[in-house]
């Protein structure tokens, strides 16, 4: 698929800035941490696909580490059906793009035409309280961009304040991981997994609309520029969002 072009600057494929989670350490559980692979594979995927140029960032810059969950060899199997993660994984050259990357400072709003957050365990720890990223995700809504996020990344938008001082999801429709899914989780390893749910906590909140679909299926909801996608199967009809919201 050739480049979308910029028609601001013929020259200049339209790009996507992809970020997510630096490593961590779940303070429950004792486990390392990271992205979730589907939910930054399946974006790429369909990003890249549509002529969009995807760049990954994350909040500090560096190599990545991913869930071991979401690993498509991980020994549990949880993630063996996710044959799109390995082929990435695979791809000397697309997993080259996990080793490297560019912090969040290094993201200029001009130069891209969306963001894109990717969750996992690790944003519960390093996304929610990061007001650099917050800041950069208002930056992007209010410039008109589209703003993407999915699954455990949207805990973002139960802190993240527009310049009014009201939350960007003040008076918005919006989705994230639900407590059915946490609770379904904890069950599978047999313990309390995340420090707060962002179901519960959403619900909170005065003047928003949290809603969920089926549990661990497709569902992401566009409201405005604001795309949100509820969990690992959600990143594909998310990122689609995105590209009709930019109009392409």
């Amino acid at each position: 698929m050739s480049a979308v072009v910029n028609v601001l600057n013929p020259n200049q494929p339209k790009r996507i800035a992809l970020i997510a989670a630096n490593s961590s350490v779940n303070q429950r559980t004792g486990w390392p941490i990271g992205f979730w692979w589907a939910e930054l594979t399946h974006p790429y995927w369909e990003f890249t696909e549509a002529g969009y140029e995807v760049t990954i960032f994350s909040p500090e810059g560096g190599a990545l580490q991913a869930d071991g969950f979401s690993d498509p060899e991980d020994a549990s199997g949880y993630s063996a059906h996710d044959l799109l993660s390995l082929g990435f994984k695979k791809s000397p050259t697309h997993a080259a793009l996990l080793q490297n990357t560019q912090p969040i400072s290094a993201i200029q709003v001009a130069d891209f035409e969306g963001i894109f957050l990717t969750g996992g365990q690790s944003p519960m720890y390093t996304f929610i309280d990061n007001e650099p990223l917050h800041q950069l995700v208002v930056d992007f809504y209010a410039q008109n961009k589209a703003v993407g996020i999915v699954c455990h990344a949207t805990c973002v938008l139960l802190k993240t304040q527009t310049a009014d001082g009201k939350l960007l999801v003040d008076g918005k429709t919006w989705t994230g991981f639900a407590d059915a899914e946490e609770q379904f989780a904890d069950n599978f390893v047999g313990q309390r997994i995340q420090p707060f749910w962002i179901e519960t906590e959403a619900r909170k909140i005065p003047n928003t609309n949290f809603i969920t679909g089926g549990m661990f299926k497709a569902f992401a909801v566009r409201d405005g520029n604001l795309i949100t996608g509820q969990q690992q199967y959600s990143g594909a009809a998310a990122a689609r969002l995105m590209i009709e919201a930019l109009g392409i």
